[in-house]
């Protein structure tokens, strides 16, 4: 018979040995790295469209993969910018250059994982001269589900109208639609944004000068993060400022206005 002390150090010893060989086993199991994919659209080129994913390889190194379809034959230049697709600018890293299959992978010990997911910047895949194939905003400039938008009124009997969409960055950022109908293809229209409202009497300063609409398309695209006195500002100061969108006839100093609308507080 074995005795009460003897049984309970046996039992002991074995619960002990089972945890040595767990832990032995989990010390060996594979760990996913870390990634992070954003969407690449078409620009150029139709039917051209795919993704960037970010894989952290180690601590001091990451890789990039590209996949896209429908890309023409041939081999395509790509690159890491800096700033917004908006934006536009220089190239931070030239990557490998997408093949016929529409892929490409860049080992990349310059910039670490977690660098690259919070970098301002874009992915963009050129293809033949100017033509770009596909190219979006990466890191910091990832675009939310965060927006919010405001109408834009016709006035002076100009039957241009539609709307302005403020979309929040991951770092904070906006980015900032305007969308109209009754536009004249192959004209382009000044906007801005001024504070106050719309009833200000005067009009109200221009605070930010916004890029031209293109009346063929009926868009605008700015990146906001400072105002024109170079003041800071971000997605949530947006949704409570004083003011409001003014496009333009012409030119801005002409003062004669196709559409408005209060944003913000107002």
């Amino acid at each position: 018979m074995i005795k009460k002390g003897k049984f309970i150090s046996v039992l002991t010893m074995l619960l002990f040995g089972f945890g040595i060989m767990f832990m032995g086993g989990c010390k060996g199991d594979p760990v996913s790295p870390r990634s992070t994919t954003y969407n690449l659209k078409v620009t150029d080129v139709l039917g051209v469209s795919g993704s960037v994913t970010f894989v952290e390889t180690s601590a001091t190194v990451a890789t990039i993969n590209i996949s896209l379809v429908g890309t023409p034959a041939g081999t395509h230049p790509a690159v890491l910018c800096k700033n917004s697709v908006v934006e536009g600018g220089s190239v931070q890293l030239t990557l490998n250059p997408v093949d016929a299959t529409g892929k490409s992978s860049t080992v990349v010990s310059t910039m670490t994982y977690s660098q690259l997911i919070a970098f301002n910047g874009f992915i963009k895949v050129k293809g033949e001269g100017e033509n770009i194939l596909a190219q979006g905003d990466i890191g910091g400039n990832e675009i939310t589900k965060i927006n919010k938008s405001y109408p834009l009124i016709t006035m002076n009997n100009f039957g241009v109208s539609g709307n302005a969409l403020f979309e929040k960055r991951v770092n904070g950022n906006t980015l900032l639609t305007i969308s109209l109908t009754g536009t004249i293809a192959g004209d382009n229209y000044p906007a801005t944004i001024n504070l106050g409202s719309i009833a200000t009497v005067g009009g109200g300063p221009v605070v930010k000068t916004l890029l031209q609409v293109n009346g063929t398309t009926g868009k605008s695209y700015t990146n906001l993060t400072t105002l024109n006195s170079e003041l800071a500002i971000t997605y949530d100061n947006w949704l409570v400022y004083d003011g409001y969108i003014n496009v333009y006839e012409s030119k801005v100093v002409s003062g004669v206005v196709i559409c408005h609308g209060n944003i913000g507080s107002n």
